[in-house]
């Protein structure tokens, strides 16, 4: 898991990106798509179609960072509108990308975790 700064905005693409993009090609549609600039230090995530795999641009001041996750099951939560971007808070992405529903966080309990 990457620590995400308190500082920095998080961008969801809406709807859902082609998961065969790079760095390079996911840097354009930041620019292209959403209208923003991929250097500014915010960081921008994108979901595939099928729901489990996100691939998040950031760029921390030296360079662009390319991230990836997948879910072994379920899909990660993503908002209904189509087209332009939605803002989050990093503590939501931190829920989102733990597969926890980030617009209703609670914890979940889990039996691995006990006792």
């Amino acid at each position: 898991m990457i620590a995400i700064p308190s500082n920095v905005r998080v961008w969801l693409a809406a709807g859902h990106t082609d998961m065969r993009r790079g760095m390079n090609g996911l840097a354009l549609q930041v620019q292209e798509g959403l209208h923003r600039d991929p250097h500014v230090g915010d960081l921008f995530v994108f979901r595939g179609k099928r729901g489990d795999l996100v691939k998040i641009i950031w760029h921390d001041g030296l360079g662009l960072s390319l991230y990836a996750k997948r879910l072994d099951r379920g899909r990660f939560v993503w908002p209904v509108t189509t087209s332009g971007s939605v803002s989050l808070s990093p503590a939501q992405l931190s829920y989102m990308l733990e597969g926890i529903d980030w617009r209703n966080p609670q914890h979940t309990w889990r039996p691995e975790a006990a006792g």
